[in-house]
């Protein structure tokens, strides 16, 4: 990816070099506090899985380490997986329709999303001010905005939030599967979603909080990827690809 000279690049009110003329914003931990929901969902869905195969001494799945390394932005069933492997543990890949108690990929993903949406519906959705105020704002300078999940619930959670119209274009997990579209760290639906912008990589600004999304802002050669770090993990976003890391959109502006 390509880096900036701040010495010689202008920067706008909005934080980013004068050639992006469009924004793509991740959901969960970027634009919605959905990331803390999705690991909660995570981990009591893996435990369960291990305590059920292992016994009363399986190790807990650590939703701190493990859901950063193996889990977070990427594909439901990539993340189980990636997780499955990280402990040696092989499961057949099953059906997208395999009930949630069923010992597949497939299954364990499914009953993953079972508990995400009990949680959600129970304790709703939040958004992160200062990332719709952004978006706004990048919308009003005549930027292009969408917004690039992996889930497959993504548009019910900007409905939720009443921001849907604030997207010019959506990739999430369910167009991801209409075009067959490989998930983060591919960079895939990033790339997606500027076509559908009618912009290059080159001209477009990725917003990711996952390591995931920044590996794909970096192969995917876009012109500037922004970090965003909710969880304190400044450095290994950078060391991911960033090119700036904030602890909040509404810390953005200025020269980087």
């Amino acid at each position: 990816m390509a880096k900036h000279d701040p010495h010689t690049t202008e920067f706008t009110e909005l934080g980013l070099p004068d050639t992006v003329k469009a924004c793509l914003f991740d959901l969960d931990g970027v634009i919605t506090k959905t990331a803390v929901v999705h690991a909660a969902a995570w981990k009591e869905a893996f435990d369960a899985f291990l305590r059920e195969r292992e016994g009363d001494g399986f190790r807990p799945f650590d939703r701190a380490c493990e859901y950063d390394e193996y889990v977070d932005g990427k594909p439901r069933a990539d993340g189980v997986r990636s997780f499955l492997a990280s402990r040696g543990i092989e499961l057949p890949e099953g059906s997208p329709d395999d009930p949630p108690d069923r010992p597949t990929v497939q299954g364990l993903g499914n009953r993953k999303n079972e508990l995400l949406l009990e949680k959600i519906r129970s304790g709703g959705v939040q958004a992160y001010d200062g990332t719709l105020r952004y978006v706004r704002a990048a919308r009003a300078a005549g930027l292009g905005t969408a917004v690039v999940s992996s889930s497959a619930n993504c548009r019910d959670v900007l409905r939720a939030i009443d921001a849907e119209p604030l997207f010019d274009v959506r990739i999430d997990g369910v167009v991801a599967a209409e075009r067959k579209l490989p998930g983060k760290p591919r960079p895939d639906t990033f790339l997606a979603a500027a076509a559908d912008l009618g912009v290059e990589a080159a001209r477009a600004a990725v917003f990711e909080d996952a390591l995931a999304g920044m590996d794909a802002g970096r192969s995917g050669h876009f012109g500037y990827v922004v970090g965003v770090d909710r969880v304190g993990q400044a450095d290994a976003l950078r060391a991911h690809g960033a090119d700036r890391v904030v602890q909040d959109l509404a810390d953005l502006g200025g020269r980087a």
